[in-house]
């Protein structure tokens, strides 16, 4: 009997020290050294995209941002493929061109959106949520707000809306998408803008949240994550 009594007080005891050892990591990971290692992480990964964004060629060779492409955007490059295939490339370097023109509005915002992490953040991030979701939640709408006009000016520039429209003129496939009809089917600017901005603000958290995948066992690792 006072073997099994013995047997007790032992597992007992290891079940106080791992959950013991299990609020000392949650303790570590939301102290400033836990904050300091999830903005670390999150920074790199801004540079990371922001390098990429900066590259007209790493830009367009970059499958996440193709993965960023909103649907209205894919429907109409769909379409420019059948009637003007080389209109769709020219679109996509200017895009380029425009995600280049951005960098320097994106990054201090996602910055300042990094820096306001907090522990609570961190619980989150511990708890299963990346830490990219976070930074989406914090930054995303701000991002778009603040990329579309610089968008909406570099595709004015290279007049790429108006060549999209002449191409499309009396095509009645993309009847309705950004402020067309069947009837006159028309690519409205802004319309086509937004749709580039949120491409752009898509792919860099794309780009991020790899970026966080492949390094956040080690970063992460003496966290709890």
């Amino acid at each position: 009997m006072k073997k099994y009594i013995i047997i007790a007080a032992l597992a007992l005891g290891t079940g106080a020290v791992i959950n013991s050892a299990m609020q000392s990591c949650t303790s570590l990971a939301t102290t400033d050294l836990g904050l300091s290692v999830i903005k670390r992480l999150l920074l790199n990964g801004i540079d990371k995209g922001m390098n990429i964004y900066s590259s007209k060629e790493a830009f367009l060779q970059n499958n996440m941002v193709d993965r960023a492409l909103p649907k209205q955007l894919r429907d109409i490059n769909s379409t420019l493929e059948k009637i003007a295939p080389s209109l769709v490339a020219k679109e996509r370097e200017y895009i380029a061109e425009a995600a280049a023109y951005t960098v320097n509005t994106s990054r201090p915002i996602l910055q300042n959106a990094v820096n306001s992490l907090t522990a609570q953040d961190v619980t989150r991030i511990i708890q299963g949520t990346t830490a990219t979701q976070i930074l989406k939640e914090k930054a995303s709408q701000q991002l778009i707000a603040a990329i579309a006009p610089k968008v909406d000016e570099k595709l004015n520039q290279y007049g790429i809306v108006k060549t999209i429209n002449t191409a499309l003129s009396g095509n009645s496939l993309l009847g309705g998408l950004l402020g067309g009809s069947s009837s006159n089917t028309r690519v409205n600017a802004g319309g086509l803008s937004q749709l580039a901005s949120e491409q752009l603000v898509n792919g860099l958290f794309y780009i991020i949240e790899d970026y966080e995948q492949q390094n956040s066992r080690a970063l992460l690792g003496p966290l709890g994550k």
